[in-house]
């Protein structure tokens, strides 16, 4: 396949989600479900991106720094730490471990 007409096939394909999301009702948008759901979507998102990012190399399932750096963060969390101090403990236990490891 050519990657122009990949490219052009992704273009309508995003222009298509934006124009049906456009034509949703206002009234269906208001609805207590949906604006939980839309609360919480952002979150599982975000969840998900994290953990593929964390435990996954290409097809491969891994446990390696990136595991304990995440753990330190999710640790730093627990204790109510700044954001950037979470960001630190996450960043220092990864490269501490990278490091020892080689």
């Amino acid at each position: 396949m050519n990657v122009w007409i990949a490219i052009g096939i992704t273009v309508v394909g995003c222009y298509g989600v934006k124009l049906a999301g456009l034509l949703v009702p206002a009234g269906a948008l208001e609805r207590p479900a949906v604006r939980k759901l839309a609360a919480l979507l952002p979150v599982a998102l975000l969840a998900a991106l994290t953990a593929q990012q964390t435990f996954a190399t290409g097809q491969e399932l891994v446990l390696d720094a990136r595991a304990a750096g995440l753990a330190a963060a999710a640790v730093a969390l627990v204790l109510r730490a700044p954001f950037l101090v979470v960001v630190a403990a996450a960043v220092a236990v990864t490269a501490g471990l990278r490091a020892l490891g080689g």
